[in-house]
C-alpha cells in the first residue's frame, strides 16, 4: 500500500517515517507541506494522511483539491477539531486526534486498506428513502419541522443555520417536497465544493465562446431549477466577488449568463444553508449585509445530533441495515456495549459523521455483532472515564 504522509513540522514528520519503516508492507512516502504533495500525488498511491494546520495551504484546502480523488486520513489537535469535522463534508471518513501512538495509526491505515477492498466489490445501490428523508426523530427535530412545514407553504427564503452535518440539505429537501413548487426541480450546489473560478459559471451558465473551454452554450443552475428550488448550500464560503451578482438574481428575479448581453426571467424559490457566524462575516466585510437579509427572510436553526439523542440509535440502525445490504452482508446488529458508545459520542461531525462511523463498523467486523472495537471512538475523543459517566 502507498501513502502520502503531508505534515509541515519536521519533529513529527521524521518520527512517523521511523516509525511506519517497520512496516514493510506500507511504501511511505512524506511531504512538507501540501503543494509538494499535490505535485508529487498520482494514481500510485493508495492513501494521503495530512495535518490540518499547516502554512500555505491547509488541510481542508488540500482535501478540496484533491477532489475526492484518494482516501484521507486527517490528524487533527483538539484547537483544530472543528476544522477535521469540515473535512467529512468532503467526503473524508476518519480522522484521529493528536496526540496518537504509532499502533493507532497503523489501526487507522489497516481498516483503510480493508475498508478499500471491500468497496471495490460492493454493487451501487441506494439508500431506502424515508417518507419524509430522515432516519430518526425526537422532540427537537419535529419542533423544527412544525416551522418548517408553516415556511414551506410560502415563497419566502429560508437560511437553513447549523453545524455541519446536522442534514441542512434533507431538510431543504423536504421543504420543497412540502411546498407548491415540489413537482419542479430540487437543485442543490455546495458553495465550498466549486472552485471559485468556475462558481460563476456553475450558477449563472454560459455562452458559447465566453471563455477558452467553452465550446458550446450551457444553463447554469439557476435555469435548471426553473419553477422549482434552488438550495445553496454553505452559503457562507460564497466569494465575495459573486455576491453582488447573486443579490441582483433575487432582487430581479433574472440572470445573465456569461458571455451573454441579454438577461434571462428565472422563478426560483432560494434556499440557503451555512455553519459559519454570518454576523462575524458581515463584520469582516466577507459577506453582504443586503444579501443576509435577502437570504433570511426566514431563519430555521437545526440542533445537533448531541441534543437529538432519540435520534441517534434509529438513524445507526437505518444506516447498519442500508450498509449490510450494499456490501452484501448478513444482518448485523449492535452490542449493547456499542450502543451505549453511540449515545456517549458527542458526534461532533453530526449525523453524516455517524453514518460514516456505521459504514465503516460494518465493513470492519467479522462477526455479526458490532463491538466498540469496530466503532473506534476513542480515536475520536470518546474518552472511558468520560463514558462511564455517562453510562452509571
Amino acid at each position: 500500500m502507498k501513502i502520502a504522509i503531508v505534515e509541515d513540522d519536521i519533529n513529527m514528520r521524521k518520527s512517523l517515517e521511523i516509525a511506519m519503516s517497520d512496516y514493510r508492507e506500507f511504501d511511505v512516502k512524506t511531504f512538507k507541506n501540501a503543494k509538494d504533495a499535490l505535485k508529487a500525488l498520482d494514481e500510485s498511491f493508495n492513501l494521503v494522511i495530512t495535518d490540518i494546520n499547516m502554512p500555505g495551504m491547509d488541510g481542508i484546502e488540500f482535501v478540496k483539491a484533491l477532489g475526492g480523488k484518494f482516501e484521507v486520513i486527517i490528524m487533527t489537535g483538539n484547537a483544530t477539531l472543528q476544522r477535521a469535522i469540515e473535512s467529512i463534508h468532503l467526503g473524508v471518513k476518519d480522522f484521529l486526534l493528536k496526540p496518537f501512538d504509532v499502533d493507532t495509526l497503523i489501526a487507522a491505515i489497516k481498516r483503510e486498506t480493508k475498508i478499500q477492498e471491500v468497496k471495490k466489490s460492493a454493487k451501487p445501490i441506494e439508500a431506502k428513502k424515508q417518507a419524509d428523508g430522515f432516519f430518526g426523530h425526537s422532540k427537537a427535530l419535529e419542533d423544527v419541522l412544525k416551522m418548517a412545514n408553516k415556511a414551506a407553504k410560502t415563497d419566502a427564503s429560508i437560511l437553513l443555520l447549523g453545524e455541519s452535518g446536522v442534514g441542512k440539505e434533507v431538510m431543504a429537501s423536504y421543504i420543497h417536497e412540502n411546498s407548491l413548487r415540489a413537482k419542479k426541480p430540487f437543485i442543490a450546489i455546495n458553495m465550498a465544493a466549486i472552485p471559485e473560478n468556475l462558481l460563476e459559471s456553475e450558477l449563472f451558465g454560459f455562452e458559447k465562446g465566453a471563455f477558452t473551454d467553452a465550446q458550446e452554450a450551457k444553463a447554469g443552475q439557476f435555469e435548471l431549477a426553473e419553477g422549482g428550488t434552488l438550495f445553496l448550500d454553505e452559503i457562507g464560503e460564497m466569494p465575495f466577488s459573486l455576491q453582488a451578482k447573486l443579490l441582483r438574481a433575487l432582487q430581479e428575479k433574472e440572470i445573465r449568463r456569461l458571455g451573454s448581453n441579454k438577461s434571462t426571467k428565472i422563478d426560483v424559490r432560494i434556499i440557503s444553508a451555512t455553519n459559519a457566524n454570518l454576523a462575524q462575516k458581515i463584520k469582516d466585510a466577507s459577506f453582504r449585509e443586503d444579501l443576509y437579509f435577502r437570504l433570511n427572510t426566514i431563519p430555521l436553526h437545526i440542533p445537533p445530533l448531541r441534543e437529538r439523542r432519540d435520534e441517534i440509535l434509529q438513524i445507526a440502525q437505518k444506516a447498519l441495515e442500508h450498509n449490510c445490504i450494499k456490501y452484501g452482508f448478513d444482518v448485523k446488529y449492535f452490542s449493547e456495549e456499542s450502543q451505549k458508545q453511540l449515545l456517549a459520542y458527542t458526534w461532533p461531525g453530526n449525523i453524516r459523521e455517524l453514518l460514516s462511523v456505521v459504514e465503516r463498523a460494518v465493513i470492519l467486523s467479522d462477526e455479526q455483532e458490532i463491538t466498540p472495537k469496530e466503532l473506534f471512538l476513542e480515536s475520536r475523543g470518546l474518552h472511558t472515564n468520560e463514558f462511564n459517566n455517562n453510562n452509571l
